[in-house]
């Protein structure tokens, strides 16, 4: 298993992790099996999403503002219950095929880190598990 830091920048933010990804899967020599990415925070998570045009992850941060405000009637004393629905919507872990030693990804598709409580440094865990 890998374990990746990163800092965040903005409250909501959307960070491709591809390249850590395939770094991991790089350094495991790994032909076929599946990667794991789990994210280990509560106001965190991780998608799969289009690449290609920059607008998509936009709207996707705009879009969960719009539903999940920061000014609802929430009870957390902390004030960041937003980014933990988020969190929990979005999900904490995703999972790749890999074969011939490549991600299995759609044209237009990336892994992305999803940061809904930020500025913040952050961990995500790359396990690589072996398959046929």
């Amino acid at each position: 298993m890998k374990i990746f830091t990163l800092k965040t920048n903005h409250r909501t933010e959307f960070i491709n992790i591809d390249k850590f990804i395939k770094e991991a899967l790089n350094e495991s020599d790994l032909k076929e099996g599946i990667v794991c990415v789990y994210v280990p925070h509560t106001t965190a998570g991780v998608t799969i999403n289009e690449n290609a045009d920059p607008d998509v992850v936009h709207d996707l941060a705009q879009t969960l503002d719009l539903l999940i405000p920061w000014n609802g009637k929430y009870r957390h004393s902390e004030g960041n219950s937003p980014a933990h629905v988020k969190a929990s919507l979005i999900g904490s872990s995703v999972q790749l095929i890999v074969h011939k030693g490549d991600l299995v990804l759609g044209t237009w598709q990336s892994v992305y880190f999803c940061e809904f409580d930020g500025p913040r440094t952050r961990k995500f865990y790359v396990k690589i598990i072996k398959g046929e």
